[in-house]
């Protein structure tokens, strides 16, 4: 008996040792439309072996190249898209992706702040470029606040680190809360009423709506207790 570690070693073993034999016999095919055929049935044949993998994008392709590589690329076919796979082909590595320079100033607020400062300082002067830098120095708030929960933060820490960030470049307007995104998206400034206030101030009217309701009610009741002793006037004798 012979075993597997003493035959001819697998290039690629997911296809088996008949598809090799069968790729390698393919070479020794001297008509060269013969071959091309008989390749183009190896390939189907290896389709069908790893069906999952058909609807990935250029499988045929891929088996193509497995096909040459199996070979040892001393195979005389064509592929469908006419392109011969090389040598090279097998062995090319993706290229190094660099590693992004940050920062490490007030990295507390994270890399995307100073994407936003950047961003920022090549907006046209103007509201939109106010309420921009607003939304920046609420952003920095909430993110304070997220990493820095036993610390108070107050608005003017804040606005020294925007203006470092910046250069000097952007400015907090003074009569702007930077509150809004801890505080569902509403801007609030110093001479505004507070939620709190006007929720108080809305519960009383309701309450004293709720009042004159209940005096018409005790009205009604009254009224009731009326109609039943005209009933007993007319009905004397279902007491």
């Amino acid at each position: 008996m012979e075993y597997n570690s003493n035959k001819e070693e697998l290039i690629i073993p997911e296809y088996g040792r008949n598809v090799q034999a069968m790729i390698r016999y393919a070479r020794e095919i001297p008509d060269r439309a013969t071959r091309q055929r008989f390749i183009e049935q190896i390939v189907g044949l290896m389709m069908q072996m790893h069906p999952q993998n058909r609807n990935l994008e250029d499988y045929r392709d891929k088996m193509w190249k497995h096909v040459f590589r199996i070979a040892e690329y001393n195979l005389d076919v064509m592929p469908p898209n006419g392109e011969i796979p090389k040598p090279e082909d097998s062995r090319k590595r993706p290229e190094k992706v660099p590693y992004p320079i940050k920062e490490t100033r007030f990295r507390h607020y994270g890399h995307n702040v100073q994407k936003l400062v950047a961003r920022a300082l090549q907006m046209e002067e103007g509201p939109k470029k106010e309420g921009f830098v607003q939304v920046i120095g609420s952003y920095m708030k909430l993110a304070y606040k997220t990493w820095n929960r036993e610390h108070y933060v107050s608005d003017d820490i804040i606005i020294d680190d925007l203006e470092h960030l910046s250069g000097g470049k952007l400015k907090v307007l003074d009569d702007a809360s930077l509150d809004n995104l801890s505080r569902n998206g509403i801007i609030r400034r110093p001479g505004d009423r507070s939620e709190r206030e006007r929720d108080r101030g809305g519960r009383q009217q309701r309450g004293g709506g709720g009042s004159g309701r209940g005096g018409k009610d005790n009205n009604r009741s009254r009224g009731g207790g009326g109609g039943g002793d005209r009933q007993q006037r007319r009905n004397p004798r279902r007491k």
